[in-house]
């Protein structure tokens, strides 16, 4: 079985094919600038040397469907015959709302509970319908399947997900916490319990997705009961340039004082703030390198990220009445920043947590554990692959449809 894994934005499409039998990859590309007057066409496949680019106009997503199907079918080096051969498609779908808690077959009632939730998020919905009606167009005939960022965190008690406004808010509106990055925790998590040799309905975790966007999530018993992003990805922690938890004065502040309207304070805060803020700097490879430097602004900035972390270590370490299995470290900073992994756990041996710095310093592409031998709770480095999962949430979906049809 063959799964094409889908993640768009409103002007950029990435894709990878799986081939499920062993869980490789066959191809993978990305195409930015969609819509603009030249776009950068990116392709690599298990029969190229070397990846491609191509740059040329692609005035949209389904013409930028028509060039994916073109290089994964090329008769020279192409990874299947034709579109045919494609089982289904797994679309990444950021919010799901209160609407789905677990991967669906997309049809004419999906999209439209999709488009309701585009409130929720108007950054990133609209670009994941464009490539769910492109799909639809363009690959007549095979299933597509929607994954959800938030499904994951639907098991959060109403007590963790409720905030502390008015009622009808809620149960009109449906502000409330909802979580994202649901397919990474939940990937590392299913990892885990496959390391530890332990049931994943008997496994307490902290999960630490750790990229230029990041959460946490307090995993009991195998499934999510908080979570630090929000009703949007904003909430939390301090990412590569969003503000994370703030007093949610300051936007009137900014607006009263400052004279700002509110798109531009969103930009301010979902853009221009967090690292970025801070230091100027972004990507946490150049904070690190600056800090060795002597830059006081990288080295505030790496002090106030890995502080916001702790914070929440500490929060969801009392949630789960102090039975912990691990913290787990995930995505590109939390993989291979050791210094950030080094700050975020050490002096915690009161809590039971020790890392070891020869394991911590150490390089892997596998589950490692980095935690010394002293240590009660297990400190882990887990690689992600949210494309993975999705293809796996997307091929249980079409076997249990098989089955029932």
């Amino acid at each position: 079985m063959k799964i094409l894994v889908i993640n768009t934005g409103s002007s950029s499409l990435k894709y990878q094919l799986f081939e499920m039998n062993d869980k490789s990859v066959l191809a993978t590309g990305l195409i930015e600038r969609i819509g603009e007057n030249i776009a950068k066409h990116k392709f690599s496949s298990v029969n190229l040397k070397e990846s491609i680019v191509i740059e040329k106009p692609i005035p949209n997503h389904e013409i930028g469907f028509s060039e994916m199907d073109q290089l994964l079918t090329n008769s020279n080096d192409g990874v299947i015959k034709n579109s045919s051969e494609i089982s289904a498609i797994g679309h990444r779908v950021v919010h799901g709302g209160e609407t789905f808690t677990k991967p669906t077959i997309i049809d004419e009632d999906v999209i439209k509970a999709i488009e309701s939730n585009v409130p929720l998020a108007p950054l990133h919905n609209p670009g994941n319908l464009s490539g769910i009606y492109a799909a639809k167009k363009f690959f007549t005939g095979v299933p597509n399947v929607a994954v959800f960022d938030t499904a994951f965190h639907q098991t959060m008690p109403e007590g963790n997900y409720r905030y502390a406004i008015p009622n009808e808010f809620y149960e009109k509106y449906k502000v409330r916490r909802y979580g994202f990055h649901g397919t990474s925790h939940q990937y590392v998590s299913k990892l885990v319990a496959n390391f530890l040799n332990k049931p994943i309905e008997s496994l307490n975790l902290i999960t630490l997705h750790l990229g230029n966007g990041a959460s946490v999530c307090s995993i009991q018993n195998g499934k999510s009961i908080d979570t630090s992003m929000g009703m949007t990805p904003l909430e939390g922690l301090i990412m590569g340039t969003r503000a994370g938890d703030l007093d949610p004065a300051i936007p009137f502040f900014m607006a009263d004082h400052v004279k700002l309207s509110y798109k531009e304070i969103d930009t301010i805060l979902n853009k221009q703030s967090g690292l970025k803020g801070i230091s100027a700097l972004n990507d946490m490879r150049d904070i690190l390198a600056k800090k060795k430097e002597g830059d006081k602004s990288a080295k505030l900035a790496i002090e106030m990220y890995v502080k916001r972390i702790r914070k929440y270590i500490g929060a969801y370490l009392v949630g789960l009445d102090g039975k912990l299995d691990a913290i787990v470290f995930t995505a590109g900073i939390g993989e291979n920043a050791n210094e950030i992994r080094k700050l975020c756990t050490e002096n915690l041996s009161s809590l039971g947590i020790e890392i070891d710095e020869d394991k911590n310093n150490s390089s892997s592409k596998q589950v490692r554990e980095i935690n010394n031998e002293k240590s009660k709770i297990k400190i882990l480095v887990v690689p992600t692959n949210e494309e993975l999962e999705i293809a796996e949430q997307t091929q249980e979906v079409i076997k249990r449809i098989k089955i029932f049809r």
